[in-house]
């Protein structure tokens, strides 16, 4: 079995470190239903984040209903499983109590392996439904079918409500939208609390698509790194202790690049002038 080297870019999910960029699995596999035609590119792209030296690895039950689970499965057999750090999620509609065991037990049959951290992947309306699904989770921790509870998409009061509720365990990661023209973490008070708390903020969505990637004044300012625009997008993200970015592994090319946006960080200046590029 080959071991994960972690590149030394480091931050804290619970008491485990992951790499400061992970990978997204969104679209690898499916959308909303299972698409088989590139599951070798997929696999391929993912060994070879983890080849480089990255950690962490982003999947629900949602993606490709399911099968972006199967892919990672499958793309994690040749490694250690403790060197890698899988994130999965429970759709709304599975929320409860018994119907969020059921999905956590079969996403981790769609790994093969346990899940490291398990989040609700939207709120709902209806408060009791999110409190049962994370008492749902805490009881999974006991069994071992996952090891952390996190929450997606959720605000500042959200979040603060659903750590109120929790009986055993703590909530150790929020993923939400994140990147330097999409700031809202920033601006509502939602990342400073999460600083305080030691809650990981995921960021998704962290180049906006690729259009952030493409623009000229992040490029100009990554010219004095030797980095491209979309190494300082996700460079900008990472400057904070507590985020990770989590962009899509959709090829070997991209993975490398997003590589890339570690084991450096901007200036101050230089991450205020990237505010003003967008």
């Amino acid at each position: 079995m080959k071991r994960v080297n972690a590149f030394n870019d480091l931050k804290r999910i619970g008491d485990d470190k992951v790499t400061a960029i992970g990978m997204g699995t969104w679209g690898i596999g499916g959308r909303e239903t299972p698409d088989y035609s590139r599951d070798k590119e997929s696999i391929e792209a993912i060994r070879y984040g983890l080849e480089l030296g990255m950690n962490l690895i982003d999947t629900a039950e949602f993606y490709g209903a399911g099968h972006a689970e199967e892919i990672v499965g499958e793309a994690i057999k040749e490694f250690e499983r403790e060197d890698i750090f899988i994130v999965s999620k429970v759709w709304p509609t599975h929320f409860g109590y018994e119907e969020a065991k059921k999905a956590a037990r079969a996403s981790a049959k769609r790994l093969g392996t346990y899940i490291d951290l398990y989040l609700l992947h939207w709120p709902v309306d209806d408060f009791k439904k999110i409190e049962e699904t994370l008492h749902a989770l805490e009881d999974l921790v006991d069994e071992g079918v996952i090891r952390y509870i996190g929450v997606s998409n959720f605000n500042l009061e959200l979040l603060q409500r659903s750590q109120e509720v929790m009986r055993k365990y703590e909530i150790v990661a929020n993923q939400v939208k994140y990147s330097v023209k999409d700031r809202w973490p920033e601006t509502t008070g939602l990342l400073d609390y999460m600083k305080r708390e030691g809650i990981a903020l995921m960021a998704y969505t962290p180049l906006e698509k690729g259009t952030l990637a493409r623009n000229e004044c992040l490029a100009k300012i990554g010219e004095k790194y030797g980095k491209t625009a979309a190494q300082v997008a996700l460079n900008y993200l990472i400057w904070e202790e507590n985020v990770v970015a989590i962009p899509k592994a959709s090829n070997k090319e991209h993975l490398k690049e997003n590589f890339g946006a570690m084991g450096w960080r901007l200036s101050e200046e230089d991450r205020e002038m990237a505010r003003r590029c967008v």
